[in-house]
């Protein structure tokens, strides 16, 4: 039913677009960048295969990545035109949505795990614990908005990922108190304050980076970054978090894993390697939410608050 009302008010209040005659499909484009991003999700995300096939899956998607590279530097109408990233406005925020939704999809995936695996909290406590990000989001966003129409959306970015690196630094530091309600959720409405303050500037940035005509495919491109961004999270820091918690235990870690849930819970000493797994985790996602802030800085304020 949602779905049907948003179509609705989609063909009732958003004008259409004018008719433009060198809009055209970019088919070999869009084969080169499906297969390209399809063969690197499944050298990141596929464990159980050989590590030799996994490499090879790898080598495909990267030679695929640069034919596609190659394709839209040649074609007519790219779906994805490269001349967008010779403005450092776009590039800047193309880079720093990488590495901010990058540590986003990282704890988001990697916090719930820890807590329900490592510390035995509820699904249903998890739940809350997470609810401020969205709340936050839905309340503050709109502020965040105007303040970015009035000073620029640099500042704001840069504000917001501070505190984003603030909250998961925080996450990694106390990670060994096992404290839920004092620990976990003070820094996760913190993470949501600072994201609060980056996802409308960060819209505004992509839209005004580059002319009326491409705001669609800038969206899109930006929409794009994000979620590979998430996928390269999930597969990079899965195995940081593997490798320290198999280092923490040692030799006597047996079939024990990361992540893994185990009937009857985890023993203290497994407890704490998986705390010492998810602190490198929020470490690295802390530095790169404060490059984030560096890039915004850098590349969106001088530009767009004056």
């Amino acid at each position: 039913p949602l779905g049907i009302v948003a179509l609705g008010l989609l063909f009732l209040k958003v004008p259409a677009d004018k008719p433009d005659a060198d809009r055209r499909l970019d088919v070999g484009g869009a084969i080169l960048g499906t297969a390209a991003l399809l063969l690197l999700a499944l050298a990141l995300t596929g464990e159980d295969n050989d590590t030799t096939f996994r490499v090879l899956l790898g080598a495909g998607g990267i030679v695929l990545a640069l034919a596609f590279l190659w394709w839209e530097s040649r074609a007519k109408a790219p779906m994805v035109p490269l001349k967008l990233f010779r403005d450092k406005a776009f590039s800047g925020a193309q880079g720093l949505t990488f590495a901010l939704y990058f540590s986003l999809a990282a704890i988001t995936f990697y916090l719930p795990t820890v807590l329900i695996a490592g510390w035995g909290v509820s699904p249903a406590e998890v739940s809350i614990v997470l609810l401020p990000l969205g709340i936050m989001l839905t309340i503050l966003s709109p502020f965040a908005g105007k303040y970015a129409d009035r000073f620029g959306p640099g500042p704001m970015i840069a504000a917001g990922s501070a505190l984003v690196a603030l909250a998961f630094f925080g996450l990694g530091l106390l990670v060994g108190t096992h404290s839920v309600w004092f620990m976990v959720l003070p820094m996760m409405v913190l993470f949501g304050l600072g994201m609060s303050l980056v996802v409308s500037p960060l819209s505004t940035a992509v839209m005004t980076s580059v002319e009326d005509r491409d705001t669609g495919t800038a969206s899109g491109i930006n929409n794009a970054v994000a979620r590979v961004a998430g996928l390269f999270a999930v597969a990079t820091m899965g195995g940081l978090g593997a490798f320290v918690f198999a280092s923490v235990l040692g030799a006597g870690g047996g079939a024990l894993s990361f992540g893994a849930v185990h009937p009857g819970g985890l023993p203290p000493e497994a407890v704490a390697a998986t705390d010492a797994a998810f602190a490198a985790i929020a470490y690295v996602t802390a530095a790169l939410s404060l490059l984030s802030g560096i890039i915004a800085w850098f590349t969106l304020d001088r530009r767009l608050a004056a």
